[in-house]
């Protein structure tokens, strides 16, 4: 009894040193984790596919080949989150002996496999869509970052206003400024979704929806430990059936379908008889486990019903997140001659009466180090990670302003802030590296865009005043001040200098379209690095009085 619970506590323990600093790196607003902490991203198997991190994807594969699916219970956050919202659940209801009671279904391999062979065709092909939709990894980023995030701000926000009501001050306020509208109804979709899927059916998100969970169970059918029944002393109770949340376990004909266990090893610590082990021994009852596909496909009334209600829960994700991410895809605007968003409702100035439906979009403007708007698309599966970890809180969740193969990926906004001159953080923590590791030398060449200044908006010339804001905050000179009227000066960009960091354009004063937009690169460029103005040194040999 020692050993079983030693497995079962030895998985918990494992799992828990994943998620909890997975979960901390999401909602760490303080920044007081170590950005070194992303390494713990870098084991999970969507990202490794994409990021071409092949040293990790193949060891997990073939830790999936020695001890099946372990992945799936420990390393997975999603599935951590699964298990914890099973466990709730099964306390917030009434039990039988103890335990929540599943019952065995027969695999929907058409399915599963079909998802499987899509999602791996795209992402050799470079489209990173459907890995956005079905990752386990991004869907619980976007479950963290926007939801989970929120509540620990709002949470802080509270304990500070009531410590400062008695003068401690250890606390400060913060604003929740990162989460979109497009970002918080994928997060709430994608819990719902496995809140929904766990309570009706335990883990079939992980063993139908899931690209990763059927990837590995193509390596797990045969595991070289597997979970064992043995024959002469099992006498059928059914209490490993009912407390498998993997749906595996056929108590009646004493087999294991390994290709779906995910080595929670639950059914271990119920066995009264001791009958179940974790064992690399070889039995007629394993290996009749293992089924042909064949037979496997062959599906009762019951599971043909469960395969079109989960299809359908999947396929009615899309439209919801489209539709719901439209209705305010518009925050924002900074609708100019140009208008940088597709379809706006907003108008010219008085004469125009027209919208900008007509109009071309600029393109998105992302972050230095994904070299081109078309790879970032290709290789991001909108995980938010970056989001939350921007010191600038620049990066924004895109919603349907840049059209549907866009939606939820980061963008540069510099409407209350812009991209710091020396920071790398988001290439530094990207797990699929979709931003590239970047230096800071390398940084401050890259132009992800260009400066536009729009002078009849400007109020040196609307207001004959001065001004100079955005040449005061631009870090590579390249938006210098220029006689104008009198002794007024203008603003005039010097396209070969600027990086579009977006200095100017978040300090401009004028409201609500601005005089100095960004209008990014579609491929990335380098420019010239400022030269450093020569100081002259001046030998002071008295006070001057």
């Amino acid at each position: 009894m020692k050993k079983k619970n030693y497995l079962k506590g030895a998985r918990v323990l494992l799992a828990l040193l994943f998620f909890i600093p997975i979960l901390l790196f999401f909602v760490d607003f303080a920044d007081l984790l170590p950005d070194q902490t992303h390494v713990w991203l870098q084991v999970q198997i969507m990202p490794a596919l994409l990021g071409s991190m092949w040293i990790a994807l193949i060891v997990q594969l073939l830790l999936s080949v020695v001890i099946g699916r372990l992945y799936c219970s420990t390393v997975c956050p999603a599935g951590v989150l699964q298990d914890l919202i099973n466990w709730i659940y099964g306390k917030c209801r009434t039990k039988k002996n103890g335990i929540r009671r599943f019952s065995y279904h027969k695999p929907m391999n058409v399915l599963r496999y079909a998802l499987l062979l899509f999602t791996l065709v795209s992402a050799f092909s470079g489209i990173a869509s459907v890995a956005l939709w079905l990752d386990p990894y991004s869907n619980f980023g976007r479950i963290a970052s926007n939801l989970f995030r929120p509540l620990v701000i709002w949470a802080n926000n509270g304990l500070a206003e009531a410590l400062m009501a008695m003068d401690n001050y250890s606390l400060y306020q913060v604003t929740v400024s990162t989460v979109t509208t497009a970002g918080f109804v994928s997060g709430i979709i994608a819990l719902l979704l496995f809140i929904g899927l766990t309570v009706w059916r335990g883990r079939l998100f992980c063993n139908t929806i899931c690209p990763v969970g059927s990837l590995l169970s193509l390596f797990s059918r045969k595991a070289v430990f597997h979970i064992a029944i043995e024959p002469e002393s099992c006498v059928s109770c059914g209490l490993c059936e009912h407390t498998c949340k993997a749906e595996a376990i056929n108590s009646k004909d004493k087999t294991v379908d390994m290709s779906r266990c995910v080595d929670c090893f639950n059914c271990i610590s119920v066995c009264a008889k001791g009958s179940i082990s974790f064992t690399a021994k070889q039995t007629k009852q394993v290996e009749a486990s293992v089924q042909p596909v064949r037979q496997e496909m062959s599906t009762t009334a019951n599971s043909r019903r469960t395969f079109l209600a989960t299809g359908a829960t999947v396929v009615s994700t899309l439209p919801a997140v489209s539709a719901l991410a439209q209705a305010l895809h518009q925050e924002g605007c900074q609708c100019g001659d140009d208008c940088d968003h597709a379809d706006c409702s907003h108008k010219h100035g008085a004469g125009n009466g027209q919208g900008h439906k007509n109009r071309k979009k600029w393109p998105p403007i992302t972050p230095p180090g994904s070299l081109s708007i078309e790879r970032f698309k290709d290789l991001c599966t909108g995980c938010h990670l970056c989001v939350t970890q921007c010191p600038s809180q620049v990066l924004r969740p895109a919603g349907m302003e840049y059209g549907f193969d866009y939606l939820l990926k980061p963008h540069m906004s510099y409407l209350n802030s812009y991209c710091n001159y020396e920071c790398t953080v988001c290439s530094e923590v990207c797990p699929t590296h979709a931003i590239r590791p970047i230096t800071k030398e390398e940084k401050a060449t890259t132009q992800v865009g260009v400066a536009h200044f729009f002078i009849n908006r400007c109020i040196v010339h609307t207001e004959n005043t001065d001004c100079g804001a955005c040449s005061e905050h631009c870090p590579t000179q390249a938006v210098q001040m220029v006689p104008y009227k009198g002794t007024l000066t203008i603003p005039q960009v010097n396209p070969d200098l600027c990086i579009g960091c977006g200095g100017c354009e978040s300090i401009c004063p004028v409201r609500p379209m601005r005089a100095i937009i960004i209008k990014a690169n579609d491929v990335h460029k380098q420019v010239e690095k400022p030269k450093q103005e020569e100081v002259k040194e001046i030998e002071v040999t008295d006070f001057g009085f």
